[in-house]
């Protein structure tokens, strides 16, 4: 799989420039290039029907490769929401006395905006120092499953975070697309649900 785009909506302090951060991005570079199809690939081929291939695998390829680089997952983080319990977070990065988020979209788009305000509230109330949300291409979305949250939807509402006043935190927000490398109908398609095998 390949990252196409970063979008940068929040870069405050000097943290980006930190080796920490660097390593971050190694780890997540690295963990998007391991995700292949089929099993044993070397790329990222994808049936090319649409709505007909699952998302819940291809995250937990992601998650593996960063599990292996001792990243957590599924980390619970009082991020200061209004919520008593808000949801897992799919993987964190210890910095310091800080952590680094990242989440991989399975749901729709409503998922992605809660995913973003999770990670800006961290930052806000100081737990997190950053995190990344990554989304499919609208190129890829068309052949996953209906409605999951993608970049081209999401995009009109980057200035919403970009204008949050963050002056007394340090840290960054960004989202990433990821999309295939190739299109194939001689590929299975990816499963649906959540007990598709590791794309790695």
């Amino acid at each position: 799989m390949k990252l196409i785009r970063k979008e940068i909506l929040i870069d405050q302090g000097n943290f980006r420039s930190t080796l920490e951060y660097k390593g971050i991005e190694a780890d997540i570079s690295a963990a998007i290039a391991r995700v292949v199809w089929p099993i044993g690939a070397s790329t990222f081929t994808i049936y090319p029907e649409r709505n007909a291939n699952g998302v819940v695998p291809i995250k937990k390829a992601f998650l593996a490769h960063l599990e292996n680089q001792g990243w957590g997952l599924e980390n619970r983080l009082d991020v200061g929401a209004v919520q008593k319990r808000p949801g897992a977070i799919d993987a964190t990065k210890q910095i310091g006395s800080q952590y680094f988020a990242v989440e991989w979209e399975t749901g729709n788009i409503s998922s992605s905006h809660r995913a973003l305000n999770k990670i800006a509230i961290g930052m806000l109330r100081g737990v997190l120092v950053g995190g990344t949300l990554i989304l499919p291409t609208s190129s890829l979305y068309t052949y996953l499953t209906d409605r999951v949250g993608n970049f081209g939807e999401l995009e009109p509402y980057f200035d919403v975070w970009r204008s949050l006043n963050l002056t007394h935190s340090v840290g960054t927000l960004s989202v990433i697309a990821v999309e295939h490398d190739a299109t194939s109908e001689a590929v299975e398609k990816i499963a649906k649900g959540t007990d598709g095998r590791a794309l790695i």
